[in-house]
């Protein structure tokens, strides 16, 4: 009778053990939750907690949450302190090197003696290039700080076709080359201004590196989830070796070092397509030509 009594006493006693366990367990799993979701939500505080087994794990989950925070805060900082630099390197840079191209186009158009003309020139040029380069650094840094918002909307993609065959058409003219774009009524999800510059830079480099008489080309294709922008030339073509570094900062081959450029374009093209929900992909053949692909969601 002892054994019986002793024995259900035991099983008492385990019941209510695991069903503390249970309920601990299950508090602790719930109060794990209500700080993801806080933390989630940007309204994570810090809250009273014991030195219990179960709170070890909260106590760790808080200091985490906690270290996550002043990360972001450090981000938002920094992000800041950027924001400010490149502000300021603009407005420093952008009036003397305006002033120089002014100077330059007043020296060109006065009775200037004949051997400082092509001085002149030459200035003007660098100048234009330094312009340019410093332009690309700005945009560079405010994209991959967070700084440039795009602003996408559902809208036809012809527009942009017709602005880069307006840009393009004197530098396609002076080397003689054939650029087709083919008309679409396809729809697609972007910035118009971002991709504009996206598409052009690719099409700025098929002429670029395309030789006298060659040919680019520029097409629509549409797909369920996105729509594909094709840029393709019959240019020099790019070797398997190189495909997955010509998306790099500054990345120039040594095949093209006497071409201008500073190896920005293709940088900046992804990260304006990445950052509107888009990709790039990229088919090449030595000496046959390449083909730049812009998957914009649909």
């Amino acid at each position: 009778m002892r054994i019986l009594i002793a024995g259900i006493i035991l099983c008492v006693v385990a019941i209510v053990v695991i069903a503390m366990n249970y309920h601990s367990k299950k508090r602790l799993l719930k109060n794990l939750q209500n700080m993801m979701d806080e933390a989630i939500a940007g309204n994570y505080e810090v809250t009273k907690l014991d030195e219990s087994m179960f709170s070890l794990l909260e106590n760790s989950m808080h200091r985490f949450l906690d270290d996550c925070e002043s990360s972001a805060q450090n981000i938002n900082e920094q992000r800041h302190r950027i924001q400010t630099l490149i502000s300021d390197i603009s407005h420093q840079t952008i009036t003397p090197i305006s002033n120089i191209l002014l100077y330059t186009e007043l020296l060109g158009e006065k009775d200037t003696k004949r051997e400082y003309i092509e001085e002149v020139a030459a200035i003007q040029n660098q100048t234009e290039k330094l312009s340019f380069l410093i332009n690309s650094l700005i945009e560079m840094s405010r994209l991959e700080n967070g700084i440039i918002k795009v602003h996408t909307k559902r809208q036809e993609i012809q527009p942009i076709l017709e602005a880069i065959q307006t840009q393009i058409h004197a530098n396609a003219e002076e080397k003689q080359i054939t650029f087709e774009v083919k008309s679409t009524t396809e729809l697609a999800v972007f910035d118009k201004k971002w991709t504009t510059e996206a598409v052009y830079n690719l099409v700025d480099n098929a002429v670029k590196y395309t030789e006298q008489g060659g040919k680019v080309s520029v097409k629509v294709i549409p797909y369920s989830m996105f729509v594909r922008i094709d840029v393709t030339d019959n240019g020099i073509g790019i070797s398997e070796e190189e495909i997955n570094k010509i998306f790099g900062r500054f990345y120039r081959s040594q095949e093209v070092s006497e071409k201008e450029g500073v190896g920005i374009g293709l940088y900046l093209a992804r990260e304006i397509v990445t950052v509107q929900g888009g990709y790039m992909k990229v088919e090449s053949k030595k000496k046959e030509g390449s083909t730049f692909s812009v998957f914009l969601p649909h």
